[in-house]
Order: C-alpha cells, then structure tokens, then sequence
C-alpha cells in the first residue's frame, strides 16, 4: 500500500513556515488530524475535513485506522517521533505506508538557545506524566530539558527542587520558540515567582545541590534509608548483588513477588530508560509504603498490585526478569513464575531460612542456575571500639530460562 498516512512536525511558526512537501501534502489530505492549535494555523482555502484530538487519544488512533489507504495528514508539534504522537502512530502504522516530516523539535531549539550539547542533557517530558518523575535525574551538575505539561508546571518543578535540596538550581523557561511570542525567563528554583506561563513552553534545569545534600545514583545498591520500610527491605550489598543477575537492559519488565517496600522494582526502574517494573504486596501499608518510595526517589510510573502471589500474577503483563523476595515455598509460586518468562528470562529468588534454602535447593536441582550464599557484615561501634556486626547470611537463587 502507498504512503497514506503524513506526519507532518509543525513549529510555533505555523503555516507560513512548512515546506512545500508540507502544504501539498495538507492541501490534498481527505483528513486532517491536529490539535485546536495546529487546526486554527491552517488557511480557509484548505478543503480537508479537520479532527482534533480525542480524550482518550486512541478514539482517534482508532478513526485514523478507520481511514486507511485514503490520504490522511497528522500535524504534530515540532519533531514527531521525539515524545511525540508518532511513536504512537508507529506503533499501529507500517512505515512502508507512513511518511514523516519532523520539524525542529522543542529538545534542539532549547539547547540552541543556551548553547548546551544536546547530548549531554536528559531530555525528557512531563505532558501527562508524573511529576515526580525528573527527581530520578537530580544530581550536582546534571543538565535536563524538560516539556511541561502545562503553565503550572514550572512553578511545580521549582518548588520540587527547593524541597529536594537543589533551591539554588538555575532555571531556564522557554516559550513560544520560534515564534513571534518567544520569551526566555531565568531564576533559581529558590527565587522563582512566576505562578503560571504559557502552556506552551519547555523548561530548563541546571542542578545545582544544597551544602550537605547527598545526591543518589541511578546505579543499583542505594543507601538502606533512602526507602521508608518497616524492616521488610533488602539491604543495600543484598540489593545490588541481586540487580546485578536480575539484568536490567532498557525496556524490560520486572515482577517483584512480595515486593515488601519496593526496593528492588524501584532501583530496576532507575537503572535504565523505559523500565517498566510490577510490585505484588498482599500487605495494604507496605503498598503505601512503595508508592511513597517510587515518587521520592523518581520511579512513579511503578504497577502496585494488591494480592497474593501465585494468584495475583495471572492477568499481569509478561516479564522479562521476576524477583521473588517473599514466599517462595508457596505452592505453585515458582512454577508459575518460570512459566511466565520468555526465553532469557532471568529469575531470582532470595531466603534467609533453612526452610527457604531447602526449596530454592529443590527448584535449583529442577530448573538450574546457581546458588550464592551472601554473608555481609558491617563495622559498628562496640563501646569505644569497632567491631564487625554481621547481618543474616542470604542464599540466592538466580537461574535464566533456556
């Protein structure tokens, strides 16, 4: 089939500045699909029938599909596929049959404006997202590139910043740009008083930390007190041995089995983009607990589940890697966890008892991989000395499925 579906990245400019390809292209579409913004740029003298954006957004995926082999042209802010609804339309759309036009996106004018490499910043959107999110990228010196989801946005990010311990930071906002409302407007986080701004706009942030504030790292294994818990974590050392045979790679899903407070589907969320972890916990506070954890520490986007494990993994999306850190004696429990991974698939069990060692043992003989025993100790004052405080002796079980 032809290319029936354009995109075409429209910037602040509008009409006057698409290019040639670009208006033949919206001159000859049977469809023209945009939002009010983009629709109200067109000129009277285009004949096409106009649909903007539906709530939800795929009521009107599902009408574009609807029209397929008929020329059908969507108008999207700046570059498409940067965030943008040709990721989308990617997704449900062949590229044999799809044309894409990328404008300037709002990532590239930003940069151009402050003269930061583009390369070296964290570009990333909050329209419609959490806005806890971006905390997962604070640290001294980071440099990131935010779309807004609104006016209020802004405001929002500063007042974040000053109670994450970064109020000196530098913030850069950006509207309009490209256009002939373009406006730069700069404050530290501490200082900003601007209530509301354009809802177009993109903001930039330069971090800097407040004296004594202790930035935490994406790499797995951080500080036990970084996670609210009621004794139910896995320790630091535990937690980063135990990442590291779980494998991480970017845009795999977790399953964390008796997630307890999260930790292990908090520190896989922030060990790479576009993670996606399930938190199953029977237990209502500890549920609370990892919902608390996931927006202080960046990774609100986690899946809490309430129930028990085997029966609350049935309607679950598929993983890549599963965490068993509670109950692994229950009936079924490991079975159906083996089940449900896909080939490379990796599973790891942790146990603390006798009992517990006697099932992954069991499990190992059956489905392979390999048994640790992880003994940490920790020096702790004993009087007015030091001495070695061990904490309980772990054996894991990591195995990958063929």
């Amino acid at each position: 089939m032809s290319r029936w579906l354009s995109i075409v990245g429209v910037g602040e400019g509008g009409w006057p500045e698409l290019s040639a390809l670009g208006r033949s292209l919206v001159e000859g579409a049977e469809l023209i699909v945009g939002g009010e913004r983009h629709l109200a740029m067109l000129p009277p003298t285009i004949d096409g029938e106009r649909l903007s954006w539906a709530v939800p957004l795929t009521r009107t995926v599902e009408e574009i599909l609807r029209r397929r082999g008929r020329l059908v042209v969507v108008l999207a802010t700046g570059d498409p596929m940067h965030f943008g609804i040709g990721v989308t339309l990617a997704r449900a759309v062949p590229m044999s049959e799809t044309l894409m036009l990328p404008a300037v996106s709002a990532f590239s004018l930003a940069a151009s404006r402050l003269g930061w490499p583009i390369a070296e910043c964290e570009c990333l959107t909050l329209h419609g997202r959490p806005l806890p999110r971006f905390a997962g990228f604070l640290h001294p010196g980071a440099r990131l590139l935010l779309l807004s989801h609104d006016g209020t946005t802004p405001a929002q990010i500063a007042a974040e910043l000053v109670r994450r311990g970064f109020a000196k930071s530098r913030l850069i906002l950006l509207e309009h740009m490209g256009g002939q409302q373009e406006r730069i407007l700069e404050a530290t986080a501490e200082t900003w008083t601007s209530v509301r701004t354009a809802d177009l706009n993109t903001l930039a942030v330069e971090c800097v930390a407040d004296p004594g504030v202790q930035s935490l790292p994406r790499l797995p294994g951080l500080p036990d007190d970084a996670f609210r818990h009621d004794g139910q974590l896995t320790k630091r050392e535990i937690r980063a041995a135990t990442l590291a045979v779980l494998a991480p790679f970017p845009g795999q899903r977790l399953w964390d089995v008796g997630a307890g407070c999260g930790s292990i589907a908090i520190e896989w969320l922030r060990a790479g983009r576009d993670m996606k972890a399930i938190a199953v916990e029977s237990d209502a506070k500890r549920r609370a607990l990892i919902a608390e954890n996931a927006s202080a520490l960046g990774t609100p986007e986690i899946e809490i589940v309430a129930g028990e494990a085997p029966q609350a993994l049935e309607q679950l999306a598929s993983p890549d890697a599963i965490f068993i850190g509670g109950g692994v004696a229950t009936p079924g429990l490991v079975e159906r966890c083996w089940a449900a991974l896909p080939s490379s698939g990796r599973l790891v069990a942790n146990v603390v008892t006798v009992e517990g060692e006697m099932c992954v043992a069991r499990h190992r003989g059956e489905l392979g991989g390999r048994l640790t025993r992880i003994a940490i100790s920790r020096a702790e004052p004993v009087g007015s000395l030091l001495g070695w405080r061990p904490l309980m002796p772990v054996t894991q079980w990591a195995a990958v499925k063929p």
